[in-house]
């Protein structure tokens, strides 16, 4: 696997464009004042898709061979992954096959289903979908689509950080969710090759934490796998994700699951935005880390907001 650079980057922004508008980062003057800090949103679920993973399904069928779209393309996703494929595809006019777990998020199934995908549901849980996903692909010679061991997946969503560094030239931290890694991926491509000062920190739920792990550990782990933030809810590390995040991060941030939903409130009474469990994840992690941010300008990479209304209430339940 290629390790995608910045001038990668800039290629993906030429196809995403097309397709996305430009999000511009917001300044919350209620969650400033609450941190001490200047805080930015960069509201991702702002994209027609409600979640940045929409870019890198836009530029990987975008790059991909004539050869490798005919195949058809087949993944596993827990929800908006699924939906960046399936709308590709739908642009590009290939053939997909979403694989996701038994009691996926229903509003990102519905929205997969109605972009022309084939759906398929196995499993508990993402890992179980994602191995099903692999076995169909090598017996059914589909084009498999690794949830993060892709460089134009990465190089895609990653773009999102050009727009953060353009808004905010001198911004200081980064916050962004980590499930399977790409977007902290790119988050880090991007900050590292324009500024090494700016400082990228990932956030992933203490009851899903492999990518934790495994960055801790320096080589590939498991963990359970059991947060409610379905975009967080992985349970292994990824080779490529480790080898950028090893060399390039900041540092990593666990959070509780109550943290998180404790956020998806903050943000919508701080900051009038609506966030999915992964989508709140990054702020959960700069509350963690307040105390180190006074006076400081920040972003926090709101990266959904498909929460489904059982979700919403539940994390109102979390109200401090």
């Amino acid at each position: 696997m290629e390790i995608p650079t910045l001038l990668d980057v800039y290629r993906a922004r030429k196809v995403i464009q097309q397709y996305v508008p430009r999000i511009d980062v917001q300044y919350s003057g209620g969650l400033s004042e609450l941190m001490g800090c200047e805080m930015y949103l960069k509201r991702e679920d702002q994209l027609p898709l409600g979640a940045f993973k929409m870019r890198g399904g836009l530029n990987m069928l975008a790059n991909l061979p004539s050869g490798e779209r005919n195949q058809g393309l087949i993944t596993a996703s827990t929800g908006n992954h699924g939906q960046s494929i399936a709308n590709a595809c739908r642009i590009f006019g290939a053939k997909a096959f979403i694989v996701v777990p038994e009691g996926a998020n229903s509003l990102k199934v519905a929205a997969i289903r109605s972009m022309g995908a084939e759906l398929l549901f196995y499993g508990r849980n993402f890992d179980d979908a994602r191995g099903y996903a692999e076995s169909l692909a090598i017996d059914k010679g589909y084009r498999y689509v690794h949830p993060a061991n892709e460089p134009l997946l990465i190089s895609g969503v990653a773009t999102q950080t050009l727009e953060i560094i353009e808004d905010i030239p001198d911004v200081d931290a980064i916050f962004v969710p980590l499930g399977g890694g790409s977007g902290a991926c790119g988050t880090c491509v991007v900050a590292k090759s324009i500024s090494p000062e700016i400082k990228v920190y990932a956030v992933q739920s203490e009851r899903s934490p492999a990518g934790f792990v495994s960055w801790k550990q320096g080589e590939v782990r498991t963990s359970t796998n059991e947060t409610f933030a379905e975009g967080l809810a992985t349970g292994t590390g990824y080779d490529l994700p480790l080898s950028l995040l090893t060399a390039l991060l900041d540092d990593f941030i666990l959070v509780s699951d109550d943290e998180i939903r404790q956020s998806i409130c903050l943000l919508i009474e701080k900051a009038h935005t609506l966030a999915e469990g992964a989508g709140a994840a990054a702020l959960a992690g700069a509350c963690k880390f307040q105390s180190q941010l006074k006076g400081k300008k920040v972003v926090v990479v709101v990266s959904g907001g498909n929460i489904t209304l059982e979700q919403l209430e539940e994390s109102l339940k979390t109200r401090i």
